[in-house]
């Protein structure tokens, strides 16, 4: 009897030439609908042929049946599976290719509706790539055509090897557990669903993780938001690293935050310089002057085209990332001259729905994105001195800027640009030192921005003796009355925002 190979495929690239590859070494083929039409050229016989049964419904129903799932599923070991199969004249099958309906291209069409959605929900492949896997000792399951080429040279070889069959069931588990996360992600609306189907596809092999000794991987969401640094074209430069890749992410989201022209630097994990102003030249100088020093090897991301004189300006520093929405020309001829910086272009577009998942052992941790902001309706102003209207605006920068800065953390703005941020320390006051001894004369009159609220006045005292003139921070704290009589006696305007950003 002739070994039975079953393709049916919605991804056609290869499947003629495996097809005829199978032929010549013996294979019967059995196929379906559309690659049936194809294969008609390579001697397929139809599926009605074997099961006696016409597809039905569209194709809904052509391969859940008996002398299909008979011919899978029969251990040939067994000698009652195999008297089962010879009873009902059904001919075990050896090789099956099969992928799936194209779901996640369906949903990814701009105005797709709901029964477009599910007429692209596969039912007939993962059952046959699910009976297929599950006997993996007697059949071999390909559901990546660049599985064709590996086959037909162990077939030619004799016959593909038990350590491959159990390689491609593993990869056949992988297809169909990924193909049903996206449907169910689809169709799930709850923030937090009773079980949390993920699933991620490999975009790049990394050369090591944070450090070298650490391997790593990037993988990406199957549908990628835009404006996402997944979804970020890289321009010029080498392949980003992983802690390039975390750096970006965090540069790109807090550039965003920005309506007017912004440029923001960022050094592991931390804004080491943001700036705005009426160009993005004059945004970039002031994130420059923000803190000369560590931008030195940092990411900066602007959200406006880079034209040919901020590109000059941004020359003139060691960077290893620039993120902008677009690049002129005459950006371009300056920027590439520089063979190993990396330049990234990304849409500015924002996803509110976003949530953000971190891996602790055994687990997850699961919540939305931090996308709530300045709200001047919510802001009360507790002390004898009220903030002017430029000390506001100043406020609402830095409080826009804080909250990227890691707990706990403090940040001093003025002039549009940060002048110390003090991030990541075991206490406020700590955080303060730093920000403070940073900004130096330039905290004379500036804003002081808190992640948290001050359970004690002894930032305030701190703040005071720089020169600070107006503190912002969420208030809440049993004590605040402490810090607000402080303020009071430096004549510092402080403002309660009635949020915090925590960011560990």
């Amino acid at each position: 009897m002739k070994k039975r190979a079953l393709i049916s495929v919605s991804d056609k690239a290869g499947v003629l030439e495996f097809a005829k590859g199978l032929v010549a070494h013996g294979y019967e083929i059995v196929s379906t609908g559309g690659t049936y039409d194809l294969l008609k050229q390579a001697g397929a016989i139809n599926i009605s042929e074997v099961t006696g049964f016409p597809e039905i419904m569209d194709g809904r129903v052509k391969t859940l049946h008996p002398a299909i799932h008979g011919g899978l599923l029969a251990v040939r070991e067994n000698p009652a599976h195999m008297a089962t199969l010879a009873e009902h004249k059904i001919a075990p099958i050896d090789i099956v290719a099969v992928n799936l309906y194209p779901f996640k291209e369906t949903i990814q069409k701009p105005s797709v509706t709901e029964d477009e959605a599910i007429e692209n929900i596969d039912i007939g492949g993962p059952s046959m790539i699910r009976s297929a896997a599950k006997n993996h000792k007697s059949v071999a399951i390909v559901v990546d055509p660049a599985d064709y080429e590996r086959v037909l040279s162990e077939i030619a070889q004799g016959g593909v090897s038990a350590p491959t069959k159990k390689e491609l069931a593993a990869k056949a588990f992988r297809h169909t557990a990924a193909y049903d996360a996206l449907i169910a992600a689809h169709f799930t609306r709850e923030p937090f669903p009773e079980k949390l189907t993920l699933t991620y596809e490999i975009k790049q092999p990394m050369r090591y993780g944070e450090n070298p000794h650490q391997a790593a991987a990037l993988y990406s969401d199957p549908v990628p938001a835009q404006g996402s640094i997944i979804a970020a074209k890289q321009l010029h430069g080498k392949e980003l690293s992983y802690n390039n890749i975390a750096d970006a992410d965090m540069t790109l989201s807090m550039v965003k935050e920005f309506s007017m022209p912004a440029a923001v630097a960022v050094k592991h994990q931390n804004p080491c310089g943001v700036g705005i102003g009426e160009n993005i030249t004059e945004a970039y100088t002031r994130a420059y002057e923000a803190d000369p020093v560590s931008i030195f090897g940092g990411i900066i991301a602007l959200n406006r085209e880079v034209d040919a004189t901020c590109a000059a300006k941004l020359s003139e520093v060691f960077l290893e990332i620039i993120i902008a929405p677009s690049f002129s020309e005459d950006a371009l001829a300056i920027l590439t001259k520089k063979k190993n910086l990396r330049l990234l272009q990304s849409s500015m577009s924002t996803d509110t729905a976003a949530t953000k998942t971190s891996a602790v052992n055994g687990g997850l941790l699961i919540q939305q994105t931090d996308t709530a902001n300045f709200d001047i309706a919510e802001l009360t102003f507790p002390t004898n001195r009220k903030p002017t209207d430029a000390e506001l605006k100043t406020a609402k920068f830095a409080w826009t800027c804080v909250k990227y800065v890691k707990s706990n953390g403090i940040l001093i703005a003025r002039d549009n640009m940060t002048v110390g941020i003090g991030p990541g320390q075991t206490n406020r006051v700590g955080a303060a030192k730093i920000a403070i001894g940073d900004a130096a004369d330039r905290a004379k009159g500036a804003v002081l921005a808190s992640d948290a609220f001050f359970p004690m006045p002894d930032t305030v005292e701190l703040a005071a003796a720089a020169g600070i003139q107006v503190i912002i921070q969420p208030g809440g704290s049993v004590k605040d009355q402490d810090s607000i009589d402080a303020c009071n006696k430096h004549n510092i305007a402080m403002i309660f925002t009635g949020i915090r950003h925590f960011k560990h």
